[in-house]
Formats: structure tokens, sequence, C-alpha cells
């Protein structure tokens, strides 16, 4: 019989908890499917100013960086407070972009979720 026993006595025989490991593994799951929606709102939220100003002009590359020059020329020539103030207003108008695609995708990223999430249930079988 032993009397003295050492950490390394145990070390074949010890495991983790077995419900830490699917709280593990949904924290993962979690962390994973918000970065994906996080990034995917924010490429969507920058994509429809371009989808829009290719719209208006036709579809036409030479247009569209014609009227971006032009806007460059006009803000190059503005002065301080009226940079400011575009600025502000570019700023102003993503961020409300960008809480107006998320609201519109939560349910349906909550609801994915939902069922990622859910226990598995055993599966019937069919006899015959």
């Amino acid at each position: 019989m032993a009397f003295h026993q050492t950490p390394f006595d145990h070390i074949g025989v010890w495991s983790p908890p077995m419900r830490f490991i699917p709280f593990l593994q949904g924290t993962c799951l979690v962390l994973i499917e918000a970065s994906r929606f996080a990034a995917s709102s924010l490429l969507i939220v920058l994509g429809l100013p371009l989808f829009a100003f290719l719209f208006l002009a036709g579809w036409d590359m030479g247009l569209l960086f014609a009227q971006l020059g032009n806007l460059a020329d006009h803000y190059r020539e503005a002065d301080a407070i009226r940079r400011i103030a575009f600025s502000q207003d570019l700023q102003g108008a993503f961020i409300a972009a960008v809480l107006g695609v998320v609201l519109v995708r939560t349910p349906r990223f909550l609801k994915r979720l939902e069922t990622a999430l859910a226990p598995a249930s055993p599966k019937e079988t069919v006899n015959g």
C-alpha cells in the first residue's frame, strides 16, 4: 500500500469532466458564428454604396471614377469645417447602415444559433 502519492501517479487516469467539453464547444461555436456574422454584415454595408453608385452610373466604370474624381476635387477645395462636417456625416451614415443591417439580420442569426446549440435528440428508428 502506497503511503505517498504524487500528482504524476494520476496522469493517465485524469480526464476533464464531460460537462466542460460541450460548454467549450458551444462557446467556440458562438464565437465563430458571431465573428462570421459581424464580418459579413460589415462587408454588406461596405458593398452597398459601391453597388448603388455603379447602378447610378449605368455600370460604366469610367463614369463612376469621373464622379469620384469630382467628389474628391470638391472635398479638397472645401474649408476645414465643411470637411469635418462631411466626415461626420459619412460616419453617421455608416453607423446607421451597420445598425440597420444588423437589426435585419439578427433574428435569422439567433435562430441559426438556437438550432446549432440545441441538444441532439435521439433518432427514432422506423421498423418496417
